[in-house]
């Protein structure tokens, strides 16, 4: 399928995704939504596909937000339809059973924030700028931002970015946990596709029991948690990937993991 403001590959185990809409600083329009819906659609039944990385088009921006021109025209029930939309599609981004690195390129401001929180981490160039700032425009953020920020940087300093609508930098943004690198512009591309790549040669059952337990995990008590790691834990051990890790090592070797999920 040829989409109009994304740009979707897929090479081996490594899928890119790139907001394409450079002259809007790849602002979320309806169509960019309906359309990131249906690739991680695609993504999420597809079964080769090993890890995901998420970019924006040219230097200036990774996504700058909703597309204002679109949103001023909403009233109180298409502007409830347009976030649950959005929550619904960043929903599936999140619940992604593989990992999802985020490199963000320029600014990431209301939606590109809420897209990068809801990937598993962030690299950002070091003149990529953060932030949730819908309280100018008289809104709160409606794609998760006020629940996933919270989580991620603590309940003080995220009320702190929403209620001011606050826009921080990279280095800022590392400091205090959002981001887990930050690279020169010239090289945040090379550095998540080369993090990307190693993530793409582990063995495809581990990496999504690994992905599901720390999502589940962390809105569950420690004994729990501690439980359904047991339970993964036993489940990756059945797997043709653990048989091959398990006697490549004894035969120090390196693993060749085979990506499937089931033996054939």
């Amino acid at each position: 399928m040829e989409y109009k403001t994304i740009i979707f590959q897929i090479e081996d185990a490594l899928a890119t995704l790139t907001f394409n809409r450079p002259k809007a600083l790849n602002a979320i329009s309806i169509e960019l939504l309906k359309e990131f819906s249906y690739i991680l659609d695609e993504i999420a039944a597809n079964e080769t596909i090993r890890v995901l990385v998420l970019t924006g088009s040219g230097e200036k921006a990774f996504v700058a937000g909703a597309d204002i021109t679109e949103l001023a025209k909403l009233n109180a029930l298409q502007a409830k339809n347009f976030s649950a939309q959005g929550q619904r599609t960043i929903n599936k981004l999140q619940n992604l059973s593989i990992p999802v690195i985020a490199a963000v390129n320029g600014y990431a401001l209301g939606g590109g924030t809420e897209i990068a929180l809801a990937s598993d981490f962030i690299y950002a160039s070091d003149n990529a700028v953060f932030g949730l700032p819908e309280i100018t425009l008289g809104l709160i953020p409606g794609f998760g931002g006020t629940q996933r920020l919270s989580r991620l940087i603590g309940l003080n300093r995220a009320k702190e970015m929403i209620f001011t609508g606050k826009m921080i930098k990279a280095d800022e943004a590392q400091t205090i946990g959002m981001v887990n690198k930050v690279c020169l512009p010239d090289k945040l591309w090379e550095e998540a596709i080369k993090t990307a790549k190693i993530i793409a040669g582990k063995g495809a059952v581990s990496l999504r029991a690994a992905k599901q337990v720390i999502n589940n995990g962390v809105n569950a008590d420690l004994i729990t948690g501690c439980q359904m790691e047991t339970d993964a834990f036993a489940l990756c051990m059945a797997s043709e990937d653990a048989y091959e890790g398990t006697h490549a090592f004894l035969a120090k070797r390196s693993p060749k993991f085979k990506g499937r999920l089931f033996y054939t």
